[in-house]
This record gives C-alpha cells, structure tokens and sequence, in this order.
C-alpha cells in the first residue's frame, strides 16, 4: 500500500514543503513520483517518517537524525534515549492529569482547592515570563489575547506556517549561503512578517526583532528549531534577520 504526499500532509500536519526538503537531502526519499511530480510513500517510509519527527522533536539536527537512520549512529542507544525522553514527559503529563483530578474532586465534593496542588506538572514560565521581562506585561497580555484569538485553526494555520518558515531556515543554512545573501534575506523578511503577526506596527522595531533573535541563540529551547542542519543555525537565523533589521527597520 501507498500514500500520496496530499495523504502524508493530511495525517501527519507536517508541510508538503519540509517533505519535499526531506527527499532533497535524502533523508526520507518517496517509493516513487507519479504525474506531475506527485510523491508516493509506502509504509516503511512512513515509519521512518514518524522516527524522523520523534527525533526532530527532541532537538536533534537533521544530519545527526540521517546517521541515526543510516545505522551510522546505535539505533538500540538512539531508541533508548527516546524511550527515557517519554517516560519523562509521561512522568509529567501524569502529574498534570493527577492535579486535574484532584480539582475537580474538590470541586465535586466541595472541599477547598489547594493552590499547590492544583498546579503541579505545569509550565508556568515557558515564554511568557520571557516576553513580560524584556517587553512588559502590556505587551505580553496582547500577545496572549492574540494567540487565544486565533482559535483552533487559526492557531493550527500558524504552526504550519512555523514549519514551513523553520523549514526554509534549514533549506538556506543547507545551500551554503551568506547571512546576507539574497536567499538568506528572502526568508528573514518572511520572518519578520511572521514575527510582525502578533505586534502593532508601531513595535516591531529594529530593538525589538533584534531582542527576539537574539533568544534563539541563547535560549536552547529556540535554537532547537533552527538547527536541524546545522548546530551553527542559531546563529545563522540570529545573523540573518539582524542584517535585514538594520537594512529595513527603525530604532
């Protein structure tokens, strides 16, 4: 049995783009194209698929997942160090589910809810406490009036544009190219209209964009989504974006 790029996109949520990329390099290469250029993946592609996505999501560059797959790196290792990643985040997501339990027997029963109970297992700080310090509360209360705005679809429509920017990311970084090269400036104008989404004009700023970037560099929970190719790709974005900021923004 095969599945049709169209079929891989619609249950996976990943972009036709990054799958299109993916056979590029060859990290997961179709069992073959049809009219049109149209990519077919059998079921031994989509297992590597679903590998390929369990190991971007732990941070690991893409040329570091070819070698894992390629059994250039121990796949025994490799699956057990998956394996410990998801018995901590099960770990977690039980202590959420227990906290949530406990509410709603207190609630049920009528007995008072404990604050410190209540919200165990829970990330309170991931970003927001991020954008509250540079930018302020005013800045980050928006933000967050924004997101929860979007709803469900809008906020699926801009994790698949997330992808498709990361993935672009990765296709400059790949190609060899200059921060400041055309390629590289093609995409960091995107990212900035990205960036721009959930500001007023007013604020996107040459200081501001710079600050943003700027975290993906030194916070290792941004640069996991830029180094795929290259564990330089922090850097790269953070290079990128700076030059068109200076070329294109005010102060």
């Amino acid at each position: 049995m095969e599945w049709s790029i169209h079929e891989v996109v619609e249950s996976t949520g990943i972009t036709s783009r990054t799958l299109r990329y993916y056979d590029q390099i060859g990290l997961l290469v179709p069992i073959r194209t049809g009219t049109g250029g149209l990519r077919y993946y059998d079921q031994a592609g989509l297992i590597r698929l679903q590998r390929i996505l369990l190991l971007r999501d732990f941070g690991m560059p893409l040329a570091d997942i070819a070698d894992v797959l390629e059994g250039e790196a121990d796949d025994i290792d490799a699956l057990r160090d998956h394996r410990q990643r998801l018995l901590v985040e099960k770990q977690r997501i039980d202590t959420q589910v227990h906290s949530v339990e406990a509410t709603i027997a207190a609630l049920e029963k009528g007995r008072p809810i404990m604050p410190k109970n209540m919200f165990e297992g829970f990330d309170h700080s991931r970003y927001d406490a991020e954008v509250r310090e540079r930018w302020g509360d005013e800045a980050a209360n928006r933000s967050n009036t924004w997101w929860n705005g979007l709803g469900a679809e809008g906020q699926q429509a801009f994790r698949q544009q997330v992808e498709e920017l990361n993935t672009a990311w990765d296709q400059v970084i790949a190609a060899g190219v200059t921060p400041g090269s055309e390629q590289a400036q093609e995409v960091a104008a995107q990212h900035v209209n990205w960036l721009g989404a959930s500001m007023r004009p007013d604020e996107l700023s040459k200081e501001r964009v710079k600050g943003i970037v700027q975290m993906y560099v030194d916070d290792e929970r941004f640069a996991a989504n830029y180094n795929r190719v290259s564990p330089a790709g922090p850097q790269f974005v953070r290079d990128a974006v700076h030059y068109w900021a200076d070329q294109h923004l005010e102060d």
